[in-house]
């Protein structure tokens, strides 16, 4: 189904702060699957699962919770909102808010690095943030980009982060050749329409918004090239909850598991009940293109998991995130863990 245009294509936060709860609380039938890999035992634990609603790529989990995937596994999931940043992320987490919390890989990475006692166990889906420029500024390359304004949100988010590292892996210092430069959220598309900036880096929808709304060339995401089969986003547990809990975050992650290869084949009817229930302020056709352009078929458990954050730790050592002293193998294997072994 084509985009009709007759739903607005901005997402819009404040519409879906509005209806959060009557998301959350949604209750819906759960599907059968041919085998579950966990006995069914009472009582149900319960787990606080900390998530941003307003990004639609973590929609699986509020559709999950909805229609009962993780229910069977016999684990009563209870979402918190968290924020709409790694820091309240974190945050979350550590002030006992929440249990188990999804973000951004490059999110979780430098406090993790610090010691802050949470393990990544379970990968949802990769693709997710876009490096987008003005069909006025003439760039159609990464080299275009050069002396040029890249317009973000946050200068420590992981979508400056993550297209720090595309530039230095193609020869482009992400210090020195380009100017990073932080407009409001809900402007950085609107900055670089009216010529304040050049190219943006931000995460969807947004970021998928302006670059239909906008007519901007993508230059990078992260789920080609540089960034080709990486998951961006990942579910973390608390050091503490995991050791006297650990069945119920194994439950968690086979329900998470499910979820999202289901979001995988059916993008159009998550896409839906997103629509539905959180009122997000953009078209069901620009969410069920987005979520179907994302690779939810990449969640990595165990040490395809492990490897991945490998990856992405000397990635974040070669743009100085990370000590450049730091083994990223033996930082991996530290912060993640394998519930499913």
């Amino acid at each position: 189904m084509a985009d009709t245009g007759t739903e607005p294509t901005g997402f819009s936060r404040r519409a879906v702060l509005r209806t959060l709860g009557a998301g959350a609380a949604v209750a819906g039938a759960g599907y059968a699957f041919a085998r579950a890999p966990f006995a069914v035992a009472a009582p149900t634990p319960k787990v606080r699962l900390a998530w941003t609603e307003v990004a639609a790529c973590h929609s699986p989990l509020a559709f999950g919770v909805a229609k009962g995937f993780y229910a069977k596994h016999n684990v009563d999931v209870e979402l918190f909102y968290q924020g709409a940043s790694g820091q309240t992320l974190i945050q979350a987490l550590a002030t006992n808010k929440a249990d188990i919390g999804a973000g951004l890989v490059l999110d979780w990475l430098k406090p993790l690095e610090q010691g802050f006692d949470v393990k990544l166990f379970v990968g949802s889906h990769g693709g997710c943030q876009r490096l987008l420029a003005s069909p006025a500024s003439g760039i159609t390359t990464l080299e275009g980009l050069k002396g040029k304004t890249i317009a973000v949100a946050d200068l420590a988010g992981p979508a400056k982060l993550s297209f720090s590292v595309t530039l230095a892996k193609n020869g482009i210092d992400p210090d020195s050749d380009v100017t990073w430069q932080v407009f409001p959220w809900d402007l950085v598309g609107e900055a670089v329409h009216r010529g304040d900036a050049q190219a943006l880096a931000q995460f969807d929808p947004w970021a998928y918004g302006y670059w239909k709304d906008f007519n901007l060339t993508q230059l990078a995401d992260t789920q080609s090239k540089d960034w080709t089969g990486a998951a961006c986003c990942v579910l973390g547990v608390n050091g503490p909850f995991l050791k006297a809990n650990l069945d119920a975050v194994r439950r968690v992650a086979a329900g998470n598991l499910e979820v999202h290869e289901y979001t995988a084949d059916h993008p159009d009817e998550v896409a839906q009940w997103y629509f539905d229930n959180l009122k997000p302020g953009m078209s069901y056709e620009r969410l069920r293109d987005d979520l179907a352009g994302l690779t939810y078929h990449d969640h990595p458990v165990g040490e395809a998991l492990t490897e991945q954050v490998r990856i992405q730790i000397e990635d974040m050592k070669l743009i100085k995130v990370i000590d450049p002293d730091t083994d990223a193998a033996e930082l991996a294997r530290r912060i993640t863990t394998n519930v499913l072994a």
